[in-house]
């Protein structure tokens, strides 16, 4: 291919998947390159904002694996507890980790604090070429290898190939799009508005998953005592919900929740982000691949889109440390196949409940209240719902067992 610098992996996209992919490869002996527009501590930076995300045990292990849990483990709050409820009607679920054998069904961290460590792996990663803040252009993909430019600031674009090319740049991928890869977008017309806020009650560890008129409502807990809320409402209602003072929302917060975590007293800043379905046609292309949300970007409900798309970062790390050529087709359709079950499985849990608890049709509320409250009555159930924190389906990637990612 002749250009230089020549890189066995580009990781396009540096949020919290192309950073961990990146840790994952770190001491394999590859060369790597990670482009990324924006200094993770930059003010508005979207993966690494005031957010916070639920990990489950496998994103836990895989954490660990990396050796970055120990700096996350005092922010973050396990989950030993989950509420599931139809707001307004009587069905409802609970779980408890303890009836699974579980410490935690999962725990809840800051996105600033697991970007702060994840980056501090990556500074000192040996084989790691970190280009930020950076983007590529002229991207050409071809049967031998991808070629492309770096460009930094002003300065002049840099010529780079690599033999890989790896997708971690969001739903609006540029890989996906130079790798003529296709994707099925589908606007569920809610907008998702964040904050966290504190209540007069502890929060004793659990979690609440409501379900109202308007879109799911979760109440998360956190390592300081408070909770995060993650409230999906139609687009045109967002607005003048993000207008209210603290006490309207407040007010607004309290009507829709109700009082199981006690009565809200204070709220942060809020945020809003749109949600949509965004699904990839194909997981891999010629000497590319997709992962995280360039693959799949999901509705929050259930929280599942981040730890889908780690298992993602986790099992292509262990494909393409193992392979000669990691931009082989033969490795990229390994990959696609190990992942596809977990991957369809998410997709249909996270797109089903949006869809089920929203369906207004006579008749649909009550079936679904008689399963919440069968559910809540069902062991077997239960335990395969406790069971979604571990991944859906396929293949379980070396990191999320404690093993390391190794070189063949």
């Amino acid at each position: 291919m002749g250009s230089v610098p020549g890189y066995d992996l580009a990781i396009v996209g540096g949020g919290m998947v192309g950073a961990s992919l990146a840790a994952a490869l770190a001491g394999t002996g590859l060369s790597l390159a990670l482009i990324e527009s924006l200094p993770p501590e930059a003010e508005g930076h979207t993966s690494f904002d005031t957010r916070t995300t639920a990990l489950g045990n496998a994103s836990r292990r895989i954490l660990e694996s990396l050796g970055i849990w120990g700096e996350l483990a005092a922010q973050a709050a396990p989950i030993r507890a989950i509420h599931v409820s139809d707001a307004g009607r009587f069905g409802f679920a609970r779980l408890a980790a303890s009836e699974h054998g579980l410490e935690a069904f999962g725990y809840v961290v800051p996105n600033a604090q697991l970007g702060a460590a994840l980056w501090g792996r990556l500074r000192n990663t040996p084989g790691l070429a970190l280009h930020v803040p950076a983007t590529i252009t002229d991207l050409r993909v071809t049967a031998e290898g991808v070629s492309f430019d770096i460009q930094a600031g002003d300065s002049a674009p840099r010529p780079a190939s690599a033999r890989l090319m790896v997708g971690a740049d969001g739903a609006h991928s540029q890989v996906r799009l130079a790798a003529g890869i296709g994707a099925l977008i589908e606007d569920y017309g809610q907008v998702a508005v964040v904050a966290n806020v504190a209540s007069d009650a502890p929060h004793a560890d659990q979690a609440f998953e409501r379900f109202t008129p308007s879109g799911p409502l979760a109440v998360l807990p956190l390592a300081d005592g408070g909770r995060t809320v993650v409230w999906a409402v139609p687009a045109a209602e967002a607005p003048a919900l993000l207008a209210l003072d603290e006490a309207g929302y407040l007010a607004r917060l309290q009507q829709a929740f109700g009082w199981r975590a006690g009565r809200f007293t204070r709220a942060g800043r809020r945020a809003a982000y749109p949600l949509r379905l965004t699904r990839a046609r194909e997981a891999v292309g010629v000497r590319s691949v997709l992962i995280g949300n360039a693959a799949q970007a999901l509705h929050p409900v259930a929280g599942q889109g981040f730890n889908l798309g780690l298992r993602d970062a986790a099992m292509l790390a262990e494909c393409v440390a193992s392979a000669l050529d990691p931009g082989a087709a033969e490795v990229l359709e390994r990959f696609a196949r190990w992942r596809a079950a977990d991957r369809r499985g998410v997709t249909r849990f996270t797109d089903g409940l949006v869809r089920l608890f929203g369906d207004t049709r006579p008749g649909v509320a009550g079936l679904r209240d008689l399963g919440l409250l069968a559910f809540d009555l069902l062991p077997p159930a239960k335990a395969a719902l406790a069971r979604v924190s571990l991944g859906f389906a396929g293949p379980t990637p070396r990191l999320a067992r404690g093993l390391p990612v190794r070189r063949a």
